[in-house]
């Protein structure tokens, strides 16, 4: 069985890494049999104004953020709860991509390799259709009282994590480079593999 997992949730200004922000960091600590042992929650200054758009669907405002650690201030604190853990994220490639950035940027490493919840669904589950977070809830009755706040979001996705990890386990895929290799299969390639 692999270690620890941690399931990880940012919010941003914008979609990009290089031109936008951090607001919010949210994560949750899983063991191998998917079960939440810690969380970490921070907002983050961004240092920019957070567009309207970014505040309807989050919540998160100017005033908010304004006496929140910077990501350099914030980032070591993640980094030491992050550890050795697993990094799995819905989306992972989004997540990562802002964090690995910043992390570079300080000077400070960061795992190359990442887990996606959304990869795994594809080739996991036929339904529903839509892979989004928020329509998987749905589908597994999952509630998401807060959606759209980082530690709400990783809570969620962690909950989801584990009915994977139980199906992966179920099929002899137990190690973490053995649910990254699935996650980077084809769908056919995968769904072979399980059936």
């Amino acid at each position: 069985m692999p270690g620890d997992f941690v399931v990880v949730d940012i919010e941003t200004t914008g979609l990009s890494p290089r031109t936008s922000a951090i607001t919010e960091i949210g994560a949750v600590i899983l063991d191998s049999c998917g079960e939440k042992k810690e969380t970490f929650q921070t907002l983050v200054n961004p240092r920019r104004p957070i567009p309207w758009s970014i505040t309807r669907l989050t919540g998160i405002d100017d005033k908010m953020v304004q006496d929140a650690p910077t990501i350099s201030e914030a980032l070591p604190d993640f980094l030491e709860f992050l550890g050795d853990g697993k990094f799995v994220a819905h989306n992972a490639s989004f997540d990562h991509s802002f964090l690995s950035l910043n992390a570079r940027s300080l000077g400070h490493a960061f795992p190359k390799e990442s887990i996606c919840t959304r990869r795994l669904a594809t080739r996991l589950f036929a339904e529903p259709r839509s892979k989004s977070l928020g329509a998987l809830c749905c589908h597994f009755e999952l509630r998401n009282d807060n959606a759209h706040r980082a530690l709400s979001d990783a809570m969620v996705t962690a909950d989801l994590f584990k009915i994977m990890l139980e199906k992966l386990y179920a099929c002899d895929i137990n190690e973490a480079s053995d649910i990254i290799e699935f996650s980077i299969m084809s769908c056919a390639q995968a769904r072979r593999r399980i059936h």
